[in-house]
């Protein structure tokens, strides 16, 4: 009689353990999803008084909470751009930075906790006439600007030494003894 309930209980335990082990498992949905937005228009050109700047490609990569389609992380703008020297000097650029501007020409401030990276290095001495070209990969852009679509203007500002550059090369007797 013993064994008998040790057999029905082991026999049941083994049933249990087998049957909650069929179960199917589904797997979970990303939380998290990568969306892409164009700027209209994608491509825009720009001239002052000593450069001719173009951006194309313009698009701006989020990530996006699927649950509640609220964007997660700072936004990236992302795209080419050009800059050409159209004076007679020649030009050393520095860096170039991006502003944002709503509707009435306003800035749209990043929001505390967002990266903020509107700074792209690019140290390039152009002669007149010459064309230097990059990409935007590190620059954000602010939530709201996308959220609420406020944005009017993308205000790219160059910093670079506006004098010529004249190099020499001194020559100095040297003699080894």
């Amino acid at each position: 009689m013993r064994i008998t309930r040790i057999f029905i209980l082991l026999t049941l335990v083994l049933g249990i353990g087998f049957w909650g082990c069929t179960k199917e498992q589904k797997a979970e949905a990303p939380k998290q999803e990568q969306a892409t937005k164009n700027l209209v228009p994608s491509k825009a050109e720009v001239k002052s008084q000593n450069f001719l700047v173009e951006l194309s490609n313009l698009k701006v990569e989020m990530t996006i909470d699927t649950a509640s389609k609220e964007i997660v992380q700072t936004p990236n703008l992302k795209g080419a751009i050009k800059i050409t020297n159209t004076s007679k000097d020649v030009l050393d650029i520095q860096a170039v930075t991006l502003d944002y501007l709503d509707e009435a020409g306003k800035p749209i401030a990043f929001s505390s906790g967002e990266k903020i990276a509107k700074i792209s290095p690019f140290w390039k001495a152009l002669k007149p006439g010459e064309v230097a070209e990059g990409t935007l990969y590190d620059t954000t852009i602010p939530k709201r600007a996308i959220k609420e679509k406020v944005l009017g203007k993308i205000e790219v500002n160059l910093v670079y030494v506006p004098s010529p550059l004249n190099r020499e090369t001194l020559a100095v007797p040297e003699k080894i003894e």
